[in-house]
């Protein structure tokens, strides 16, 4: 049972001494309509320093999202009264939450779930039963790719500007829309000018963990990115049997 990993995690906590920690880092949503799955999601969060909020169903979720956008969603598929699915559109459609990291955690883990998924705008995709260390991993990962570089040098080719500092890609000088993984691929990619890079290096590395899934994950979010790149697409060319590679030397990199 769910509920019993949870209660030896508390137990192992209070054996070795662990505190949780009373400043929280960022706020992380949780959507699902599991209690169980709830309780271990957020106490492991919560002992890594994050605020912890859920809802049960995706109306809700979605609502609660709109009216104070997390840091962070972790989002389930099959939920009542609005779909996963649903909720990641919704998300998506929304400039002040088209940003926002989304992981989607669920126990549809089939390849088609998965890319669906992807194709929605999900950022990163874990099934149940799952890991709560692997899972406090990638929620890590996402959220630190959410905060601005300090330093990062503006990237410009053309018509295209990525500006690190801001998170903004601009296109004609107009911001393009992307979600947090797709603005890292393309940050990759243009940091990487004539480079071919496989699939399998695009997710070590825009990943940023070794993931463990079909490499058509970085093919879902390359097609995505020249959808929304429109004319410009040619940036990203399709070296074939290799992987993908950024067309264009940028201003600085």
């Amino acid at each position: 049972m769910v509920d019993s990993l949870a209660s030896i995690s508390r137990r192992s906590a209070a054996r070795h001494g662990a505190k949780v920690p009373t400043t929280a880092r960022s706020t992380i949503l949780v959507i699902d309509d599991e209690p169980e799955i709830c309780e271990l999601v957020s106490y492991n969060l919560a002992r890594e320093g994050y605020r912890v909020l859920s809802e049960r169903d995706g109306e809700s979720g979605l609502e609660r999202v709109f009216q104070s956008p997390p840091d962070l969603l972790v989002l389930d598929l099959l939920l009542p009264h609005k779909s996963g699915l649903e909720v990641l559109r919704a998300i998506r459609a929304e400039a002040r939450t088209r940003t926002l990291p989304v992981l989607i955690l669920t126990a549809r883990g089939t390849e088609m779930d998965k890319l669906l998924g992807f194709e929605h705008g999900a950022d990163d995709y874990l099934t149940k039963p799952f890991s709560p260390r692997e899972l406090i991993a990638r929620i890590g990962a996402l959220i630190r790719r959410a905060r601005p570089a300090d330093q990062a040098p503006v990237i410009e080719h053309g018509a295209l500007r990525i500006e690190p500092l801001a998170r903004e890609v601009l296109l004609d000088g107009q911001a393009l829309a992307l979600t947090p993984r797709e603005y890292e691929l393309l940050v990759f990619l243009a940091r990487h000018p004539g480079r071919v890079l496989s699939r399998d290096e695009l997710l070590r590395k825009v990943w940023g963990y070794d993931y463990v899934g079909d490499t058509r994950t970085v093919d879902v979010h390359v097609r995505r990115l020249r959808a929304k790149l429109g004319e410009h697409q040619r940036h990203i060319e399709t070296v074939t049997g290799a992987g993908y590679k950024f067309v264009g030397r940028p201003a600085s990199s």
